[in-house]
Protein backbone atom coordinates (compact mmCIF):
# COMPACT_ATOMS: atom_id res chain seq x y z
CA UNK A 1 0.00 0.00 0.00
CA UNK A 2 3.12 2.50 1.07
CA UNK A 3 4.19 1.70 -2.72
CA UNK A 4 1.19 3.24 -4.11
CA UNK A 5 1.32 6.20 -2.24
CA UNK A 6 4.86 6.70 -3.12
CA UNK A 7 4.40 6.20 -6.60
CA UNK A 8 1.27 8.55 -7.01
CA UNK A 9 3.42 11.57 -5.31
CA UNK A 10 6.50 10.53 -7.42
CA UNK A 11 3.93 11.42 -10.74
CA UNK A 12 2.29 14.64 -8.99
CA UNK A 13 5.72 15.88 -8.39
CA UNK A 14 6.86 15.57 -12.21
CA UNK A 15 3.77 17.23 -12.91
CA UNK A 16 4.70 20.55 -10.89
CA UNK A 17 7.97 20.42 -12.02
CA UNK A 18 7.81 20.29 -15.65
CA UNK A 19 7.41 23.29 -17.84
CA UNK A 20 3.75 24.62 -18.49
CA UNK A 21 2.58 24.48 -22.30
CA UNK A 22 0.34 27.31 -23.73
CA UNK A 23 -3.04 24.87 -24.76
CA UNK A 24 -4.57 26.99 -27.52
CA UNK A 25 -8.21 27.57 -27.09
CA UNK A 26 -10.54 25.98 -28.74
CA UNK A 27 -13.87 27.72 -28.86
CA UNK A 28 -16.96 24.69 -28.73
CA UNK A 29 -19.88 24.63 -30.88
CA UNK A 30 -22.84 25.03 -29.17
CA UNK A 31 -24.82 21.86 -29.86
CA UNK A 32 -28.86 22.64 -29.36
CA UNK A 33 -29.98 19.56 -29.00
CA UNK A 34 -33.53 19.01 -30.34
CA UNK A 35 -36.42 17.95 -28.61
CA UNK A 36 -37.67 14.98 -28.01
CA UNK A 37 -40.62 14.18 -29.74
CA UNK A 38 -42.68 11.40 -29.08
CA UNK A 39 -44.56 9.47 -32.13
CA UNK A 40 -48.39 9.18 -31.98
CA UNK A 41 -50.26 6.35 -32.51
CA UNK A 42 -52.25 6.45 -36.01
CA UNK A 43 -55.42 7.83 -35.23
CA UNK A 44 -54.63 8.87 -31.58
CA UNK A 45 -55.01 12.80 -31.05
CA UNK A 46 -51.35 14.64 -30.44
CA UNK A 47 -52.86 17.16 -27.91
CA UNK A 48 -53.94 15.88 -24.93
CA UNK A 49 -56.05 17.14 -22.19
CA UNK A 50 -55.72 15.85 -19.05
CA UNK A 51 -58.82 15.90 -17.07
CA UNK A 52 -59.08 18.63 -14.61
CA UNK A 53 -57.37 21.11 -16.82
CA UNK A 54 -60.44 22.90 -16.95
CA UNK A 55 -62.92 23.93 -14.55
CA UNK A 56 -65.85 23.85 -16.57
CA UNK A 57 -66.49 20.76 -19.17
CA UNK A 58 -66.51 21.19 -23.14
CA UNK A 59 -70.01 21.42 -24.51
CA UNK A 60 -69.56 19.17 -27.33
CA UNK A 61 -72.20 21.38 -30.22
CA UNK A 62 -73.22 19.34 -33.15
CA UNK A 63 -74.62 20.86 -36.23
CA UNK A 64 -77.97 20.27 -36.64
CA UNK A 65 -79.23 18.89 -39.40
CA UNK A 66 -82.36 20.79 -41.28
CA UNK A 67 -84.62 18.78 -43.49
CA UNK A 68 -85.44 19.90 -46.65
CA UNK A 69 -89.08 21.39 -46.25
CA UNK A 70 -89.71 20.30 -49.72
CA UNK A 71 -89.24 16.47 -50.10
CA UNK A 72 -92.67 16.02 -49.59
CA UNK A 73 -94.30 19.31 -50.67
CA UNK A 74 -95.98 19.36 -53.65
CA UNK A 75 -96.12 22.37 -56.51
CA UNK A 76 -98.07 22.49 -59.51
CA UNK A 77 -96.63 22.12 -63.42
CA UNK A 78 -94.85 24.90 -64.14
CA UNK A 79 -93.43 25.31 -60.55
CA UNK A 80 -90.83 23.97 -58.17
CA UNK A 81 -90.32 24.26 -54.12
CA UNK A 82 -87.85 26.22 -52.48
CA UNK A 83 -87.35 27.04 -48.71
CA UNK A 84 -87.80 30.56 -47.42
CA UNK A 85 -86.38 32.31 -45.11
CA UNK A 86 -88.02 30.58 -42.55
CA UNK A 87 -87.39 27.35 -43.84
CA UNK A 88 -90.95 26.91 -45.30
CA UNK A 89 -91.99 25.28 -48.69
CA UNK A 90 -92.99 27.46 -51.16
CA UNK A 91 -93.77 27.00 -54.90
CA UNK A 92 -92.03 29.45 -57.17
CA UNK A 93 -92.57 29.72 -61.30
CA UNK A 94 -89.76 27.30 -62.73
CA UNK A 95 -87.02 28.93 -64.88
CA UNK A 96 -87.70 27.83 -68.47
CA UNK A 97 -83.98 27.49 -69.24
CA UNK A 98 -83.35 24.94 -66.17
CA UNK A 99 -86.26 22.20 -67.74
CA UNK A 100 -83.89 18.93 -69.40
CA UNK A 101 -83.14 19.35 -73.28
CA UNK A 102 -85.77 17.23 -75.07
CA UNK A 103 -84.50 14.25 -76.18
CA UNK A 104 -86.57 14.12 -79.49
CA UNK A 105 -89.65 15.50 -81.26
CA UNK A 106 -92.02 13.02 -79.65
CA UNK A 107 -90.92 15.44 -76.90
CA UNK A 108 -92.65 18.36 -78.86
CA UNK A 109 -96.30 20.31 -77.51
CA UNK A 110 -97.86 22.73 -79.04
CA UNK A 111 -99.57 25.48 -77.24
CA UNK A 112 -102.59 27.78 -77.93
CA UNK A 113 -100.43 30.59 -79.04
CA UNK A 114 -99.68 28.25 -81.94
CA UNK A 115 -96.14 27.88 -80.57
CA UNK A 116 -93.98 24.59 -80.61
CA UNK A 117 -92.17 23.83 -76.88
CA UNK A 118 -89.31 21.49 -76.96
CA UNK A 119 -90.81 19.96 -73.36
CA UNK A 120 -93.89 19.81 -71.31
CA UNK A 121 -91.71 21.41 -68.93
CA UNK A 122 -90.93 24.77 -70.73
CA UNK A 123 -94.28 24.95 -71.79
CA UNK A 124 -95.85 24.85 -68.23
CA UNK A 125 -92.58 27.11 -66.57
CA UNK A 126 -93.12 29.63 -69.44
CA UNK A 127 -97.06 29.62 -68.50
CA UNK A 128 -95.86 30.17 -65.06
CA UNK A 129 -94.25 32.70 -65.66
CA UNK A 130 -96.86 34.72 -67.37
CA UNK A 131 -99.49 34.14 -64.35
CA UNK A 132 -101.80 37.22 -64.16
CA UNK A 133 -101.31 38.88 -67.50
CA UNK A 134 -103.93 38.43 -70.46
CA UNK A 135 -101.24 36.41 -72.62
CA UNK A 136 -101.15 34.18 -69.56
CA UNK A 137 -104.40 33.27 -68.82
CA UNK A 138 -105.21 32.52 -72.65
CA UNK A 139 -102.00 30.07 -73.03
CA UNK A 140 -102.69 26.49 -72.60
CA UNK A 141 -101.22 23.41 -73.78
CA UNK A 142 -103.55 22.85 -77.11
CA UNK A 143 -102.10 19.36 -77.99
CA UNK A 144 -98.71 16.91 -77.94
CA UNK A 145 -96.52 16.76 -80.88
CA UNK A 146 -95.06 20.00 -82.74
CA UNK A 147 -97.35 22.68 -84.22
CA UNK A 148 -98.71 21.96 -87.41
CA UNK A 149 -101.75 22.35 -89.32
CA UNK A 150 -104.95 21.23 -88.23
CA UNK A 151 -108.06 21.01 -90.85
CA UNK A 152 -111.34 22.61 -89.62
CA UNK A 153 -113.92 20.28 -88.36
CA UNK A 154 -116.87 19.88 -90.77
CA UNK A 155 -120.71 20.01 -89.60
CA UNK A 156 -120.68 16.17 -90.75
CA UNK A 157 -117.24 15.48 -89.34
CA UNK A 158 -118.46 16.91 -85.46
CA UNK A 159 -121.60 14.43 -85.80
CA UNK A 160 -119.44 11.42 -86.24
CA UNK A 161 -117.09 12.38 -83.18
CA UNK A 162 -119.16 11.19 -80.49
CA UNK A 163 -119.78 7.90 -82.27
CA UNK A 164 -115.91 6.95 -81.91
CA UNK A 165 -115.48 8.97 -78.57
CA UNK A 166 -118.11 6.60 -76.71
CA UNK A 167 -117.04 3.34 -78.13
CA UNK A 168 -113.26 4.12 -77.49
CA UNK A 169 -114.08 4.79 -73.87
CA UNK A 170 -116.26 1.45 -73.47
CA UNK A 171 -113.47 -0.47 -75.14
CA UNK A 172 -110.75 1.32 -72.85
CA UNK A 173 -112.74 0.04 -69.54
CA UNK A 174 -113.33 -2.94 -70.73
CA UNK A 175 -109.61 -3.47 -71.15
CA UNK A 176 -108.67 -1.89 -67.92
CA UNK A 177 -111.19 -4.58 -66.22
CA UNK A 178 -109.43 -7.62 -68.09
CA UNK A 179 -105.57 -6.29 -67.22
CA UNK A 180 -106.52 -5.61 -63.45
CA UNK A 181 -105.04 -7.98 -61.03
CA UNK A 182 -103.96 -5.66 -58.44
CA UNK A 183 -107.04 -3.87 -58.13
CA UNK A 184 -104.51 -0.86 -59.16
CA UNK A 185 -106.48 0.47 -62.36
CA UNK A 186 -110.08 0.32 -61.22
CA UNK A 187 -111.69 0.03 -57.68
CA UNK A 188 -114.07 -2.44 -56.42
CA UNK A 189 -117.18 -0.36 -57.33
CA UNK A 190 -116.01 0.32 -61.02
CA UNK A 191 -114.75 -3.12 -61.45
CA UNK A 192 -118.56 -4.50 -60.97
CA UNK A 193 -119.89 -1.79 -63.21
CA UNK A 194 -117.43 -2.77 -66.05
CA UNK A 195 -118.32 -6.66 -65.22
CA UNK A 196 -121.55 -6.28 -66.44
CA UNK A 197 -120.37 -4.72 -69.74
CA UNK A 198 -117.39 -7.16 -70.42
CA UNK A 199 -119.66 -10.50 -69.64
CA UNK A 200 -122.65 -9.05 -72.00
CA UNK A 201 -123.01 -11.02 -74.91
CA UNK A 202 -124.26 -8.17 -77.17
CA UNK A 203 -121.15 -6.04 -76.71
CA UNK A 204 -119.67 -5.13 -79.61
CA UNK A 205 -116.14 -6.02 -79.97
CA UNK A 206 -113.08 -3.68 -80.35
CA UNK A 207 -112.51 -2.95 -83.55
CA UNK A 208 -112.70 -0.87 -86.90
CA UNK A 209 -116.59 -0.42 -87.21
CA UNK A 210 -118.66 2.07 -89.69
CA UNK A 211 -120.32 4.79 -88.80
CA UNK A 212 -123.36 3.80 -88.99
CA UNK A 213 -122.72 0.21 -86.83
CA UNK A 214 -121.33 2.37 -84.32
CA UNK A 215 -124.38 4.27 -84.25
CA UNK A 216 -126.70 1.48 -84.26
CA UNK A 217 -125.01 -0.37 -81.62
CA UNK A 218 -125.13 3.12 -79.19
CA UNK A 219 -129.31 2.49 -80.36
CA UNK A 220 -129.52 -0.42 -79.32
CA UNK A 221 -127.07 -1.50 -76.26
CA UNK A 222 -127.48 2.34 -75.24
CA UNK A 223 -127.17 1.37 -71.43
CA UNK A 224 -123.56 0.39 -71.82
CA UNK A 225 -122.42 3.41 -72.72
CA UNK A 226 -123.36 5.61 -69.62
CA UNK A 227 -121.29 4.65 -67.08
CA UNK A 228 -118.33 5.01 -69.89
CA UNK A 229 -119.31 8.57 -69.85
CA UNK A 230 -119.47 9.35 -66.33
CA UNK A 231 -116.12 6.85 -65.36
CA UNK A 232 -114.13 9.66 -67.95
CA UNK A 233 -115.56 12.63 -66.37
CA UNK A 234 -114.87 11.65 -63.06
CA UNK A 235 -111.13 10.74 -64.31
CA UNK A 236 -110.91 13.88 -65.52
CA UNK A 237 -112.37 16.00 -62.73
CA UNK A 238 -109.57 16.12 -60.33
CA UNK A 239 -107.36 19.73 -59.87
CA UNK A 240 -110.10 20.39 -57.94
CA UNK A 241 -112.96 17.37 -57.94
CA UNK A 242 -115.45 20.10 -58.40
CA UNK A 243 -118.14 18.64 -60.73
CA UNK A 244 -116.45 21.09 -63.49
CA UNK A 245 -114.06 20.26 -66.16
CA UNK A 246 -111.50 23.20 -67.04
CA UNK A 247 -109.25 23.52 -69.81
CA UNK A 248 -106.46 22.07 -67.89
CA UNK A 249 -108.44 18.89 -66.72
CA UNK A 250 -109.22 18.24 -70.27
CA UNK A 251 -105.58 18.50 -71.35
CA UNK A 252 -104.81 15.00 -70.61
CA UNK A 253 -107.62 13.69 -72.86
CA UNK A 254 -107.79 16.23 -75.78
CA UNK A 255 -104.01 16.89 -75.98
CA UNK A 256 -103.09 13.73 -77.77
CA UNK A 257 -106.05 13.16 -79.77
CA UNK A 258 -106.08 16.21 -81.23
CA UNK A 259 -103.42 15.30 -84.17
CA UNK A 260 -105.28 12.27 -85.02
CA UNK A 261 -108.77 13.57 -84.79
CA UNK A 262 -109.54 17.27 -85.97
CA UNK A 263 -112.46 17.39 -84.86
CA UNK A 264 -111.33 16.86 -81.39
CA UNK A 265 -111.01 21.08 -80.42
CA UNK A 266 -114.66 22.39 -81.87
CA UNK A 267 -115.81 18.79 -80.09
CA UNK A 268 -115.14 20.10 -76.46
CA UNK A 269 -115.63 23.84 -77.31
CA UNK A 270 -119.23 23.65 -78.07
CA UNK A 271 -119.30 20.93 -74.93
CA UNK A 272 -119.06 24.24 -72.92
CA UNK A 273 -123.13 25.08 -73.98
CA UNK A 274 -122.85 27.81 -71.76
CA UNK A 275 -118.99 29.25 -72.51
CA UNK A 276 -118.29 30.08 -69.20
CA UNK A 277 -115.19 27.60 -69.83
CA UNK A 278 -116.30 25.26 -67.61
CA UNK A 279 -118.34 21.77 -68.54
CA UNK A 280 -120.19 20.49 -66.43
CA UNK A 281 -121.28 16.66 -66.07
CA UNK A 282 -124.68 17.79 -67.51
CA UNK A 283 -123.26 19.38 -70.68
CA UNK A 284 -120.86 16.44 -70.40
CA UNK A 285 -123.05 13.87 -70.49
CA UNK A 286 -125.29 15.70 -73.25
CA UNK A 287 -122.24 15.87 -75.60
CA UNK A 288 -122.16 11.74 -75.48
CA UNK A 289 -125.89 12.00 -76.23
CA UNK A 290 -126.37 10.28 -72.74
CA UNK A 291 -130.22 11.42 -71.71
CA UNK A 292 -130.75 14.04 -69.00
CA UNK A 293 -132.33 11.57 -66.61
CA UNK A 294 -129.36 9.08 -66.94
CA UNK A 295 -126.77 11.74 -65.70
CA UNK A 296 -126.02 10.42 -62.43
CA UNK A 297 -123.38 11.64 -60.09
CA UNK A 298 -123.46 8.94 -57.60
CA UNK A 299 -121.58 7.10 -61.03
CA UNK A 300 -118.28 8.78 -60.66
CA UNK A 301 -117.24 6.63 -59.09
Amino acid sequence: MRVWIFFVLCLAGHAMAAPTEEVPMVEEELVTEEPVVEETGVGANPVQIEVGDFDEAIEIVEDEVVENPCLNHHCKKGKVCEADEVNTPICVCQDPTSCPAAEGQFEHVCGTDNKTYETSCQFFATKCTLEGTKKGHKLHLDYVGPCKFIEPCLDSEIKEFPLRMRDWLKNVLVTLYERDQDNNLLTEKQKLRVKKIHENEKRLQAGEHTLDLLAHDFQKNYNMYIFPVHWQFGQLDQHPADGFLTHTELSPLRAPLIPMEHCTTRFFDECDADSDNYIALEEWAACFGIKEQDVDNDLII
